[in-house]
């Protein structure tokens, strides 16, 4: 058993890549290599790489170097979003031997035939078109939760996205193959399942390879809440316009699809929505929260917001601001807008000068602070279910209520990947709750 080779895993980005990056991983086990962590020495590093901010490109060039310091003679695959999209640019980095497109990247095993060093990557790019094939995955590399993918590309064009170039046309797992998965992972003492996708709301499309489809989300919303054995799922993001009324109520009394939604936003001025080509206007944003908020007032509300879109004058800004300000929402992911190559956006007017976006950012950021602090504040006193992760940090131990509120208490083994009836106490320096046990059973 001395010969078998060492494969070790980067991910950067979603939790789809990490939904995907498990399955590829998997892949390997298959073939007879062992998995190591990525801080080892490994014959084999494979890098699952993501596009959507400027960021991740510098970040890609940095894991080789560590790959490259660990073992120089070792072989470095690029795999993902950014590799579809600037495959030559990723085959040219220093110490790059394999580059993999969409369609290719599940398929790594049958490329690498001989692990010795090239001088230039070797590219296997299809052209995005042909990426009309759906892969299923889920990732359990944590023990509290697992990432279950069930839709992958996108057919929208909004004007800043390059997704659609990366994954292709909207697809979808079919239902029995969903299901299946769900089974396997609950099988596995897995207490939670995010739900996870492209444009996950999208789903049902495609899901026989063609644009016909015979299920909806909200069918595979009902058809997972009857899976046994599985606690909790929750919803990892999901359009707007896609999160219908039937869905929220069914979520509002499901057995175990958690009260927390993540909505992308991107801006709240209609006139930046429309140049964005995003399919809804603010008003439908302001229904989905107020329904939300109407069947379960507790629920946990996330918004994805973009600031420097191409266009965005003060004025635009801080619309966006007093929008998100006035909206009873939980907190902000925010996101510097960065020009990225063939899109629509790259060549409109009214460039924001960087110095402003980063402001805009700042000033979101701050207002993110202030909405999940009066969050946790709304959810003082209130009794709730947490769910324990495996990390002991600086002597406590973490968890997240169903509602997403972040918990600690004293470190106590015992506790991990265990579901705990809790009263929410106090707020924490650090931002956190502090937390009574309503099990006496439960406390150190």
């Amino acid at each position: 058993m001395e010969n078998r080779k060492k494969v070790a895993f980067y991910t950067l980005g979603c939790k789809l890549n990490f939904s995907e990056t498990s399955t590829i991983a998997r892949n390997f086990n298959d073939e007879g290599f062992d998995r190591v962590d990525f801080e080892e020495i490994a014959d084999i590093y494979v890098i699952n790489t993501c596009s959507v901010t400027e960021n991740a490109d510098k970040q890609f060039k940095q894991v080789v170097r560590k790959a490259m310091k660990l073992n120089e003679k070792a072989f470095v695959a690029a795999v993902g979003c950014y590799a579809q999209l600037k495959p030559e640019e990723l085959a040219a980095v220093d110490g790059v031997d394999l580059v993999l497109g969409a369609t290719e990247k599940f398929k790594i095993t049958d490329y690498i035939h001989d692990l010795s060093k090239n001088d230039m990557g070797e590219v296997h790019s299809c052209e995005i078109a042909e990426a009309d094939f759906y892969v299923g995955s889920y990732s359990i590399g944590d023990r509290t939760r697992a990432f279950l993918k069930v839709q992958d590309g996108c057919d929208y064009k909004c004007t800043y996205c390059t997704i659609p170039l990366a994954r292709g046309i909207s697809r979808s797992d079919a239902l029995e193959n969903v299901l299946k998965n769900a089974k396997e992972i609950s099988a596995q003492n897995i207490r939670e399942i995010v739900l996870t996708g492209v444009n996950i709301g999208d789903y049902g499309k495609g899901e026989f390879g063609n644009k016909k489809h015979e299920h909806t989300f909200l069918d595979l919303v009902q058809a997972l809440d009857k899976v046994e054995g599985i606690e909790r799922l929750r919803i990892s993001s999901i359009e707007p316009n896609l999160l219908k009324n039937e869905t929220i109520e069914f979520v509002s009394k499901s057995r175990t699809f958690v009260p927390h939604f993540h909505i992308p936003l991107q801006s709240g001025s209609n006139d930046i929505l429309k140049l964005m080509k995003r399919r809804y206007l603010r008003e439908v944003y302001v229904d989905r929260v107020n329904k939300i908020r109407e069947v379960m007032p507790h629920a946990c509300i996330g918004v994805d917001v973009i600031v420097g879109f191409p266009g965005e004058t003060d004025e635009h800004f801080l619309e966006t601001y007093h929008f998100l300000n006035d909206l009873d929402i939980s907190y902000l992911h925010v996101f510097t807008y960065s020009e990225r190559d063939n899109t629509e956006a790259v060549d409109m007017e009214g460039v924001v000068p960087s110095n402003v976006r980063a402001k805009r950012s700042k000033m979101l950021r701050g207002l993110s602070v202030k909405k999940r602090r009066a969050f946790y504040e709304s959810q003082l006193g209130t009794n709730r279910t947490v769910l324990f992760e495996g990390e002991n940090k600086e002597g406590y131990i973490h968890g997240f209520t169903e509602n997403y509120v972040k918990v600690k208490t004293p470190w106590n083994p015992e506790l991990v990947n265990t579901l705990q009836e809790i009263n929410l106490t106090k707020i924490d320096e650090d931002g956190s709750v502090r937390i009574e046990f309503l099990n006496k059973l439960a406390e150190v």
